[in-house]
């Protein structure tokens, strides 16, 4: 399937975009108009850019239906000023009623059942409910376009975190099972960062990684190991040389049963080492695969 944007309608473009880039962090954004009416609305939207200055963008977009503008938009051109709460599972069914395109002046806090806070730098209120609250001043405003469905990039800088301390893990980092962030999918989907849903990836930091070009073609050119394990493989410093001390039942068995049939013990061999490389056993995979070439 192939899809130009100038040929279908700006609905089903959106459709397409929100299904294929995602999942999306949510910035639940804080507001008050010129007189200090408040005002709350969640957007899909949104990102962090940098840290030094701090910088967090979103977009409250024109709507595609009516080309209009959201109240939240109208609030950071008179102010200047922002709290992005970020949401987590506890708050998700709350924040998308305050989504709800209410008429100016209502009160997004009481419609969706949300406590605000005062906030230390700046007039908006902050979500008590939300783990971390952002508070924000607006560097500058990119209007992308003048139709609807056209992105008004926020350019934000926090001047004040607010943390939550049951967030936090031993090292007082945020740990991602306890702040439990969801995020935007298309259309009604969201997702959840927690539980089974988080790993690992190690990352080659200052250490370059071999690269899957350097592993041996056997392990190349298998029909067992999956990309993401060939990635794995590939990620280590030099290729793994045997370690006499290393010692396993299950291999012992594969190499005693499949001896008089090379080609089957090669595939055991890979089955197990992909075993051992989904637990992350990334070393024991690389003695198990150069176990084959014995």
């Amino acid at each position: 399937m192939q899809v130009n944007p100038t040929d279908i309608k700006t609905s089903e473009l959106h459709a397409y975009l929100l299904g294929a880039v995602a999942p999306r962090p949510i910035c639940f954004a804080s507001t008050v108009d010129a007189d200090g009416n408040p005002n709350l609305s969640p957007f899909s939207f949104f990102n962090v850019f940098g840290s030094k200055p701090p910088t967090l963008i979103f977009s409250p977009a024109r709507r595609v239906r009516d080309n209009t503008v959201k109240h939240t938009l109208e609030n950071i051109y008179a102010t200047r000023e922002v709290v992005i709460n970020v949401v987590n599972y506890a708050m998700v069914q709350q924040t998308s009623l305050a989504s709800c395109e209410y008429p100016a002046g209502v009160n997004e806090f009481a419609k969706a059942g949300f406590t605000p806070l005062a906030s230390e730098k700046i007039r908006p209120f902050r979500v008590k409910e939300s783990p971390v609250q952002m508070e924000c001043i607006v560097r500058e405003i990119i209007e992308t376009g003048q139709e609807g469905g056209a992105g008004n990039l926020v350019i934000c800088e926090p001047v004040m975190l607010h943390i939550h301390d049951d967030i936090l893990d031993s090292k007082g980092k945020i740990d991602p099972h306890k702040i439990d962030l969801v995020a935007r999918m298309g259309g009604d989907f969201y997702c959840r960062a927690s539980g089974d849903a988080v790993f690992e990836v190690e990352k080659p930091n200052t250490k370059l990684g071999v690269g899957v070009d350097a592993l041996p073609l056997s392990i190349r050119n298998s029909e067992i190991l999956t990309g993401n394990n060939l990635g794995q493989l590939g990620n280590v410093n030099e290729i793994p040389v045997i370690e006499a001390t290393f010692n396993d039942d299950h291999l012992k068995q594969i190499v005693q049963y499949y001896s008089i049939t090379p080609d089957e013990m090669e595939k055991e061999l890979h089955r197990y080492a992909r075993k051992l490389l989904q637990e992350g056993k990334v070393n024991e995979a690389w003695q198990v695969l150069l176990s084959g070439n014995i």
